[in-house]
């Protein structure tokens, strides 16, 4: 089965939040914020419930930014991931979800923490990183 996971970088001051996740689907690596897109939702909502639910941080003006085809063959799992957008409207970020999220950090694309999660491999050589990287660095 293939499932859609949606991925947030919620941008404020030119960074965005990252997590390091814990569980066993990607354990120990580092990403942004998200979650599984649930029947009948859209991306956009998606992205707000999922990092509110994991960081208590609330988001707005939440865009596209890009998609993955991201195969974890030593895991047996097929996911889409739908990268989205935001920017930072209120809250300090705090893990919420202790099973899922060790630790929460400030980056930007040129001070990334290793290691990352699969699914940015598959970003960094998507021809929409170049868009996303605009967009983080306009929100400096």
């Amino acid at each position: 089965m293939v499932r859609v996971g949606i991925a947030v970088f919620v941008c404020r001051g030119g960074r965005f939040l990252m997590g390091r996740r814990r569980g066993a689907h990607g354990a120990g690596t580092w990403s942004v914020p998200g979650g599984h897109l649930e029947f009948g939702e859209s991306f956009e909502d998606t992205a707000v419930r999922e990092v509110l639910e994991e960081t208590g941080v609330q988001i707005t003006n939440v865009r596209f930014g890009a998609v993955t085809n991201d195969v974890f063959a030593d895991e047996d799992r097929h996911y889409v991931t739908v990268w989205m957008l935001a920017d930072h409207l209120a809250g300090e970020p705090a893990i919420l979800e202790p099973d899922k999220c060790v630790s929460l950090a400030w980056h930007d694309l040129d001070d990334l923490p290793e290691p990352l999660f699969l699914p940015w491999r598959q970003l960094r050589e998507s021809p929409l990183f170049d868009a996303i990287r605009r967009e983080l660095s306009a929100t400096r």
